[in-house]
Formats: structure tokens, C-alpha cells, sequence
């Protein structure tokens, strides 16, 4: 019972120890991709917020992409030095397993010479015989024969024992020399980020200070793009209103109640487009080839006066100059708005799903027109500083929702 126990702790101890390992070593290559990904993103905002120098851009934009650019190579510093801990783990746990295994090899490759001199020692054939015929009756020759056989099989299970251990100790050495190698070019990576960390936080430093000499003419800058975005909002939302409106009137709804009048009132065929809207939740494609997100979602602090908050209702996506601006799903284009101030905007109605592409210069679309997944419906607007910036809501009847949900890994 007592060897049971044993052997069943014994087992469960290899089973964890493998599981173990293989999790740790699932998560290595988990960060690996991460880093990698996160290492992509740097370049892409190398190319599209820091590649053109020539023209200056204002001070609160420069912040803003620092802003970016630090945030994300502080997460590619903490990334890199999460795997480079876990690879260091690793590191440990092997070299244990090699001085463990070496310890056996000791002593079997011991027993081994042990078991060849005595077998040496009585390799002739006659003495083989003789221990035979020695024997005082038939069974204890019979016994003797199967001792013999056995400590044949015994010899050669130790060797091939040996040389499992041996091949198993030069498969860890090896793994183990890949690790380091791993570990150390992590690190010297990490010392180059480090440094290109310091050189944009120099610069950080040196915007933030000639902000803080003329905070009150960028503060008058961050309230005109501030209501400049409130209008947009506005009119969006009274676009939306009164496409539900339209939309309660066709359906004939005769009962109209509160909640009717904020949301739309579907044909079937509207119902399906809208199941089939929300069915590629996370997956949708991006409105331009190539992008990042400068400003998120929702409520938050504003990268030059911590007195001010963005209240944003969409993302502001940073593209490259004359960037396509594509459907992210099928639909029907609602409406182009086209306003004193700014620049138009497009609004694609997915059943009771709306998405609205703003601060376009060419708008390739008109109302009525039924579009497809990534067909073009205009290009983006370039400012004058250089900054090509697509301002992309996403709504659920008249209420906003947080695009980064909706759009593949935004």
C-alpha cells in the first residue's frame, strides 16, 4: 500500500512538473508575440507620427504623439523584462535538472563498471557451466539459468539507461545555451529602448516646458478643437434622431413610446444586417489600412493641461497622408455632412448600427449608395502641420459605443 502511495506521488510530482513547464513555456512565447507586436507598433509610429520632419507641427500635437510613443515603450520595456525573467526561471530549473541528472550518471555509469568486472570476471563459458551443473537439482539449475538472463537484461537496460540520460543531459545543455542567448539579446534590447526612452523623455521635457510658458494660448487651441468635436457630436446625434424618427414613421408605429423614439424600428431584412453586425463584434475591419488610436474612447485627461478632459465619443486614428478611408462592414449610406467648420463626415447605417467617418477631404459616396466591407467611401484630410487624423464613431441606435470593442485589435 505503502509503495502505491509512492508511486502515485511520484507521478503526480512528474505530471505537475510537465504541465508546469509547458505553461511557463506557453507564456514565454505568448510575450514573444506581444513584444513583437508591440515592437511593430513602434515602427508604425515611427512612420506615421515622427517620419515627415519637414513640417512643424504645433506644440500639443508633438505632445500628444510623445505621449504615444512613451506609453508604448515603457509596455515594450515591461514586456521584454517579463520574458527575460521567465526565461531566467527556466534557465534555473534546467540547470538543476543537468546537475541532478549528472549525479545519476555518476552512479550508474558506477554500477555499470561494477556490474562489467564481475561479469568479466566470470565471462568463460565453462564457468557458466560449471555454476550450472553445480546446481543440487533440476529447479536450481532452471533458477540459475533465469538469474543469469536477468543480469544479462539488467546489464543492458543500464546501458541503454546511460545513454538516455546522457542524450537527455546534452539536449538540456543545448537548450539551456539557447536560453541565454535568448535572455542575453533580450537584455541588450532592452538597453536600447532604454536608451531611446531617455531621449524622447528629453524631449518630452523640453515641449512640456515652452507649453507651460504659453499655456494660456494652447489652452484657447485644446477648448476650439474641444467645440469643434461638440458640434460634430451634435449633429451626428441629430442626424441619428431623426433617421429613427423616418425609420418609426415607415414602419407604420402607431404606439410610439419613449423607448421608440431612440431606437430604430427595423425592416426584416434591416434586422438581419444588424445580426450579422454584431455577430463580427471584435472582428471588424479597420476604416484605413494603417493607423493607431492617439485618442481612446470616452472620458480622459488631456496630455497637455491637466485641468482639461477629453470627452470623446469615438477614436481619433493617426493614418498616412492620403490615407483610403474604407467601410469597416456592408450597409447604406445615411448621410454626408458637410458643415461650415471642419470637414465632412460620412455616416453608414448597419441596421441599427451606425459608423461615422469624420474630417475626410474627397468623399467618394452618396446618400442612398448600399457599400461593402472595405470599399472606399473617401480619403482623409492632411492639415496643414502634416497631421492626417480620422475621427471613426461607432452607435448603437443614438447611443455611442467604444469602437476598440467592435474593430480588430484597435
Amino acid at each position: 500500500m505503502k509503495r502505491r502511495l509512492l508511486l502515485f506521488s511520484v507521478i503526480c510530482f512528474v505530471l505537475l512538473g510537465s504541465t508546469s513547464a509547458l505553461a511557463q513555456k506557453n507564456k514565454i512565447d505568448q510575450l514573444e508575440a506581444q513584444r513583437l507586436e508591440i515592437k511593430q507598433q513602434i515602427k508604425q509610429i515611427n512612420d506615421l507620427l515622427f517620419k515627415n520632419q519637414s513640417k512643424q507641427k504645433s506644440q500639443t500635437t508633438l505632445i500628444e504623439d510623445l505621449n504615444y510613443k512613451l506609453s508604448v515603450r515603457r509596455n515594450l520595456i515591461k514586456v521584454t523584462n517579463q520574458q527575460a525573467n521567465l526565461i531566467n526561471r527556466s534557465i534555473n530549473v534546467n540547470q538543476k535538472k543537468i546537475s541532478s541528472l549528472r549525479e545519476e550518471l555518476v552512479i550508474l555509469k558506477d554500477n555499470y563498471a561494477k556490474t562489467i568486472r564481475n561479469t568479466y570476471k566470470n565471462k568463460s563459458s565453462q564457468s557458466r557451466v560449471m555454476f550450472l551443473l553445480s546446481s543440487n537439482d533440476f529447479r536450481q539449475a532452471y533458477k540459475r539459468l533465469q538469474y543469469m538472463n536477468q543480469y544479462s537484461k539488467y546489464q543492458k537496460e543500464q546501458g541503454e539507461n546511460i545513454k538516455e540520460k546522457a542524450l537527455k543531459l546534452q539536449n538540456l545543455n543545448l537548450e539551456l545555451g539557447q536560453q541565454k542567448a535568448a535572455k542575453d539579446k533580450l537584455i541588450a534590447e532592452n538597453r536600447e529602448v532604454q536608451k531611446a526612452l531617455e531621449v524622447d523623455m528629453k524631449q518630452h521635457e523640453t515641449v512640456m516646458a515652452s507649453i507651460k510658458q504659453n499655456l494660456n494660448k494652447y489652452a484657447a487651441q485644446v477648448k476650439e478643437k474641444q467645440k469643434e468635436a461638440r458640434e460634430i457630436d451634435r449633429e451626428i446625434d441629430r442626424i441619428i434622431k431623426e433617421a429613427i424618427v423616418s425609420s418609426n414613421k415607415k414602419a407604420g408605429a402607431k404606439n410610439a413610446t419613449a423607448k421608440s423614439s431612440t431606437t430604430f424600428a427595423l425592416t426584416p431584412e434591416a434586422k438581419i444586417l444588424a445580426a450579422d453586425f454584431l455577430s463580427n463584434k471584435g472582428k471588424l475591419v479597420w476604416p484605413v489600412e494603417k493607423g493607431l488610436v492617439k485618442v481612446k474612447y470616452g472620458i480622459q485627461r488631456h496630455p497637455t493641461d491637466a485641468s482639461l478632459s477629453i470627452n470623446s465619443t469615438g477614436v481619433r486614428i493617426a493614418t498616412e497622408k492620403n490615407a483610403i478611408v474604407r467601410a469597416v462592414f456592408k450597409g447604406e449610406v445615411l448621410k454626408i455632412i458637410v458643415q461650415k467648420r471642419g470637414n465632412p463626415t460620412v455616416l453608414i447605417k448597419h441596421g441599427n448600427y451606425i459608423t461615422a467617418y469624420h474630417n475626410l477631404k474627397k468623399i467618394s459616396v452618396k446618400p442612398g449608395d448600399k457599400v461593402v466591407s472595405k470599399q472606399e467611401i473617401g480619403e482623409v484630410f492632411t492639415d496643414s502641420k502634416g497631421e492626417t487624423l480620422l475621427w471613426f464613431s461607432l452607435y448603437k441606435n443614438d447611443k455611442s459605443v467604444n469602437p476598440a470593442q467592435w474593430i480588430y485589435k484597435m
